[in-house]
């Protein structure tokens, strides 16, 4: 392509259709990074005193109840530090593991290994197989580049359910600004938006949608005023590569090869369907983010590029595994690769509702609003 450009700090692309470019060629994505770093970002001895702070109020909010905080636990690295460092800093976590269908064996030997060490409780929800099948194979159906909705939606609503139930307002997640800042629109999104979900799976699925775990639009309003999410990483310094070894050394965690590889179906849609139909690499927008948190340099990260997404056989098992599991044939799921491709806009969500002038100019108003009940 003629217009072809990368980010002269980043490795950030226009496989990004929405990318923009200063002067200097730096892009939207690094300047994001840096204004939600100043934002959100504690460094050094103020952020652990200040997530000492956290949770000592955590500590005394949760005082005679079994336990005083909710975790997500995928296996992977972030989750996986969380687990570490909330024991570390005294909290009695309650740690909740979403089962999709795709974990990998590895992936339940590390978290198993993990809590038991840690000596953290673990709930685990299993989702009905043959609805959340229906409904992946309706987002492949739909041509989206945004398959992994599904499970980030169901996660938070298993983690907002446990956490009523239990009488619990703490979640303490895994995202942070240092490793998850270059996040493009285009690639994916509405990971919030049932609306989108839903209408998607009514033109698309087949089987109705009666046990997975979702919430609409008003529930989730309600919850960013009753809940309190702590993005711990944010104030602890997070270093991916020293935690990694952390894990390695102390809780005898092993390395799946990729972000989010912890799951089967994640590693073949990163890793194959989203280049191959897409065409963009989702490692860009990771491997950015640690270029800018000086975790490794851009040149380190073009020569990971070009690297494949992973091992070619292992791909083959992937895809066989993956097309078998959610009942296509291969010559059903070679059309879907095919097929024209369609964005979160060319279906029914409230985004398009919370994209109206209007309703754009009451956003800050609510933010506010919410931040005083805060």
């Amino acid at each position: 392509m003629t217009d072809y450009r990368m980010c002269t700090r980043c490795v950030m692309d226009t496989s990004d259709p929405e990318i923009t470019f200063d002067e200097n060629g730096v892009c939207n994505h690094c300047h994001t990074y840096d204004r939600m770093v100043r934002q959100y970002v504690v460094d050094g001895e103020e952020g652990l005193r200040e997530f000492q702070r956290i949770a000592e109020k955590i500590r005394r909010d949760g005082q005679g109840k079994q336990y005083d905080c909710i975790i997500g636990i995928s296996g992977g690295v972030d989750s996986t530090y969380v687990a570490y460092q909330v024991k570390k800093y005294g909290l009695r976590p309650l740690a909740i593991h979403v089962d999709n269908g795709w974990d990998s064996e590895l992936a339940v030997k590390n978290i198993e290994e993990t809590l038991k060490r840690l000596n953290i409780d673990l709930y685990t929800e299993v989702l009905d197989w043959e609805e959340f099948k229906d409904l992946q194979a309706a987002f492949l159906k739909a041509s989206t580049p945004d398959s992994e909705v599904p499970s980030d939606h169901a996660i938070n609503a298993v983690l907002s359910r446990m956490a009523e139930r239990i009488g619990v307002k703490y979640i303490i997640l895994g995202t942070n600004v240092r490793t998850e800042s270059h996040l493009p629109r285009a690639w994916s999104q509405g990971h919030q938006d049932w609306k989108y979900i839903r209408g998607l799976h009514r033109v698309f699925g087949i089987r109705p949608l009666k046990t997975f775990p979702h919430y609409g639009f008003f529930t989730y309003y309600r919850r960013m005023l009753t809940e309190k999410r702590v993005e711990i990483l944010n104030y602890i310094g997070y270093n991916k590569g020293k935690a990694l070894q952390i894990l390695q050394d102390e809780l005898g965690w092993r390395y799946y090869g990729g972000k989010h590889y912890e799951s089967i179906y994640t590693r073949f849609y990163q890793g194959f369907i989203l280049p191959e139909k897409f065409g963009f690499d989702k490692r860009r927008s990771h491997l950015s983010s640690l270029i800018c948190s000086g975790e490794i340099t851009r040149e380190k990260a073009l020569e990971e590029l070009n690297i494949p997404t992973y091992s070619p056989s292992m791909q083959e098992e992937d895809r066989e595994y993956v097309v078998k599991k959610l009942g296509f044939t291969e010559e059903a799921f070679s059309v879907l690769m095919k097929s024209t491709v369609k964005s979160y806009w060319d279906y029914p969500s409230y985004g398009h509702f919370m994209n109206r002038p209007f309703v754009l100019k009451l956003v800050p108003f609510v933010k506010k609003v919410v931040s005083w009940f805060k």
